[in-house]
Parts: C-alpha cells; sequence; structure tokens
C-alpha cells in the first residue's frame, strides 16, 4: 500500500499558473492610473485622475470603468475574499477621490485599478482561456458589493447637488 504525500492531500484549488489576465483588462487598468507621466519626477496618473477633475459625474464615471475589473474577477473565479478587497479599494477610490482637490490627488496616488488587476493576477484560479463564465452565487455576492457602491454614488451625487444650491444661497444672499 502506498502512503499519501502531503502534496496529494491538499484541497486547495488550482491557481492559474501563468498569473496572467486578459490584455484588455491590464490596459483598462493602465489607462485609468498610469496613462501620462510627470516627465522629471517620473509620477504616473492616468485618466481616473483627470476625469474626476469633473465635479460628482467625474469620480462615478470612473467608478464604473472599476466596476469592469471587479466583474472580471468572477469570471476569474477569484475567493469572495479578494472580491470584497477590491470592491473596498473601489469604495476607498471613489469616496475620498469625491472630495474636492484633495481626493483629485489622491486619484492619481491611489491606484486601485492597478491594485485590483494585481489581486487578479495573484488570486485567479483560471487561466484567461477559461473565463467564460462565473457561478450565479459570485455574481449575486458582486451584485452585493456593486449595490451599496450605487447608493453611495447617488448619495454623494445628492449631497454635491445641496452643496451647491447652499453656496448658490450664499452667494445670492452676500449679492443682496
Amino acid at each position: 500500500m502506498r502512503a499519501l504525500k502531503i502534496e496529494e492531500l491538499q484541497l486547495e484549488r488550482p491557481r492559474n499558473q501563468a498569473g496572467s489576465v486578459d490584455q484588455n483588462i491590464e490596459r483598462l487598468s493602465w489607462l485609468m492610473d498610469d496613462l501620462f507621466r510627470i516627465p522629471v519626477l517620473g509620477w504616473r496618473f492616468g485618466l481616473d485622475a483627470i476625469i474626476g477633475l469633473v465635479p460628482a459625474l467625474g469620480d462615478t464615471t470612473t467608478t464604473l470603468a472599476s466596476f469592469y475589473i471587479l466583474a472580471s474577477g468572477v469570471r476569474y473565479r477569484v475567493p469572495k475574499i479578494t472580491l470584497l478587497r477590491m470592491g473596498l479599494n473601489i469604495a476607498i477610490d471613489y469616496v475620498v477621490g469625491s472630495l474636492p482637490l484633495v481626493g483629485d490627488l489622491f486619484d492619481a496616488w491611489w491606484k486601485s485599478n492597478r491594485m485590483n488587476v494585481e489581486l487578479l493576477k495573484l488570486r485567479a484560479t483560471v487561466s484567461p482561456a477559461e473565463t467564460d463564465t462565473g457561478k450565479a452565487s459570485d455574481w449575486l455576492f458582486v451584485g452585493a458589493i456593486i449595490v451599496p457602491l450605487i447608493g453611495l454614488a447617488i448619495g454623494s451625487a445628492a449631497f454635491s447637488v445641496f452643496l451647491f444650491f447652499r453656496l448658490g444661497q450664499l452667494i445670492w444672499n452676500l449679492g443682496s
């Protein structure tokens, strides 16, 4: 009778050995976080920081691109905890990025899309060729992450509109 080795008993899911993801996902991450380079300093920033300059609408738009990378996590069958971490990266990017001026600088520094692609590479359990679909439970889990983020976006937009009208009232009252 043959003795079983510990390696044979491991129940861990197989990992994506190549550590690769679809080039379109990597390209999206690069566009959003690293497209431009400041020549002398070597600092990089992407469309996330530039589009984020548009109040309320900019950060919401860039978050939609981040949702695509998050949804890719389901196709690559990453664990739910990794999906949650990716969602947290997006939430931090959205909340802090929504702050005037400070948020725009933060967007250039906090590269949530690049971090999420790196998480995909580390935790993917299938290769890019095997990413046809994901499990229904994973899609529901991602939906449970995205719905509160959309609620956060709507609340943030409503708060921005409130502040805009309040500022208008203050300016109108000062002028009269």
